[in-house]
């Protein structure tokens, strides 16, 4: 059992918080307090929160605590303390897209992903910074201070989930939402060595949160394991008739999948992306990407080379679809109110207007048969394995405005061209200190084989178990 006395509530894990409160070790409130002081004495170096809602999220503690004295168990998150990016629309509480333009937005209803949070007992801590609009980067023309990397506050956490990795590396919430378009959840999962799962395309509602692609978009968990972004996906995952791209999928028991063993798993490994592209992995990446399939291969795994399309490929099929419909989205605002944007945000959706529409489809054509080629490369094979970055998280200095287009390949993108589910997994750090990790993908709708996967990873190093010092 946790020491409740000496050990620290803020980094138990959802799973472990959870059953501590199904036998009345914990309250949620006692939790929430946890994290509310936390919140107010370490998140002044990170800037990972732009509005912390402490009344609601003592209230929603107190009454998930008198719910659960009263024999009423919701869920897995019943009492669970978790942040929202600053994109998913909260009823009552400002929703400001890390922008001067929603500054003052209070929407009147929640984003169904909130509604199904709230709906489990989850407490609500509050709204996480994000690259404005979910694209462009963090710059000083805009409201709110960039998110700094809690591993190392001279380092980028990554985006544009940015609040939400920080937020969890640094035990300031047990979980976060986050959302996905090339990406967005995977970078800053990686870059703080939590765990963030991108699920397969249409299995979690995006209503309620701010687009940035609708053919692309895509909303998730990020939490310190993935045992606990399953859970958190066990609450999320459904169909939503208020979402035009949501699908009916059969339910699946998330958390009981990340206990399966992964013997006689056949995991692809797609090599090819990260020696053959003309980029290089720093030399840290390339020997933690070794280690890890070593691993996979102890735990019983089946990890062979695959050839998949190009990298590069995808990445210029994926931008140039999200810089469209980007462009489309908020095309009268950019044209009408241009200095409500950080500069870089502007310059890349601005940069939509010169992609003609024949473009656009020639785009949405190739993405088939991306989809086409990965499915027919994956024959035979459960997942697919490959680095979740090319090293470590970056340096803060000036962002460039359409470097995304012209700098390495995006590792992330592939898995957004093809709708497919992928988690980024921490697989330890390099001599700097800093984070690295790689990536499972799945087959569409099979998050089950990701998390099983993940989490066998995990319980077999001692990653999790490595927090930073701040």
């Amino acid at each position: 059992m946790t020491d409740l006395t000496t050990g620290d509530l803020t980094t138990l894990s959802i799973a472990e918080a959870g059953r501590l409160m199904a036998r009345g070790d914990l309250t949620s409130t006692a939790l929430t307090q946890a994290f509310l002081a936390r919140i107010e004495t370490v998140d002044p170096a990170l800037s990972s929160y732009v509005t912390v809602t402490a009344d609601i999220a003592l209230n929603a503690a107190r009454q998930a605590d008198m719910e659960m004295g009263g024999g009423l168990r919701r869920g897995p998150l019943h009492g669970i303390p978790v942040g929202l990016k600053d994109i998913y629309e909260t009823a009552g509480v400002k929703t400001t897209g890390h922008s001067h333009l929603k500054i003052d937005y209070v929407p009147a209803i929640d984003a169904e992903t909130v509604r199904r949070l709230k709906a489990g007992g989850a407490v609500i801590l509050g709204k996480l910074g994000t690259h404005e609009f979910a694209n462009g980067a963090m710059t000083p023309d805009q409201p709110f201070p960039p998110v700094r990397n809690p591993w190392n506050t001279a380092y980028q956490p990554g985006g544009s989930s940015s609040g939400s990795g920080a937020a969890v590396a640094a035990a300031l919430c047990m979980g976060a939402m986050g959302s996905d378009t090339g990406g967005s959840i995977r970078n800053p999962a990686g870059f703080c060595a939590i765990a963030g799962i991108k699920p397969t395309y249409g299995l979690v509602s995006r209503c309620g949160i701010f687009p940035l692609s609708f053919s692309l978009d895509t909303a998730g968990p990020m939490a310190w394991t993935t045992e606990d972004c399953a859970l958190m996906l066990d609450v999320l995952a459904g169909h939503d008739p208020n979402d035009q791209a949501s699908a009916r999928a059969p339910k699946v028991d998330y958390g009981a999948s990340a206990q399966r063993p992964i013997k006689g798993m056949r995991i692809a490994l797609a090599r090819s992306w990260y020696e053959d592209s003309g980029a290089a992995l720093s030399p840290d990446m390339a020997k933690a990407m070794e280690d890890a399939v070593r691993v996979m291969r102890d735990l019983g795994a089946t990890v062979e080379d695959v050839t998949l399309p190009d990298i590069r490929d995808y990445h210029i099929c994926g931008r140039v679809i999200i810089t469209t419909e980007a462009h489309a989205i908020h095309r009268r605002d950019v044209i009408e109110r241009p200095e409500k944007f950080g500069y870089t945000t502007r310059r890349r959706f601005q940069l939509g207007a010169f992609l003609s529409a024949e473009q656009y489809i020639s785009a949405l054509r190739f993405r088939r048969k991306l989809q086409q080629d990965t499915r027919e490369a994956m024959r035979g094979y459960d997942l697919v394995m490959t680095p979740n970055q090319w090293g470590g998280p970056e340096i803060f200095e000036d962002p460039a405005p359409i470097f995304h287009f012209l700098g390495k390949p995006s590792l992330s993108m592939p898995f957004n061209v093809t709708g497919q589910p992928a988690a980024s997994v921490c697989c330890g750090f390099g001599a700097d200190g800093l984070p690295l990790a790689f990536q499972l993908a799945g087959r569409a709708f099979d998050e089950a084989s990701v998390f099983a996967a993940g989490s066998a990873y995990e319980r077999a190093t001692p990653w999790r178990s490595h927090r930073p010092t701040l």
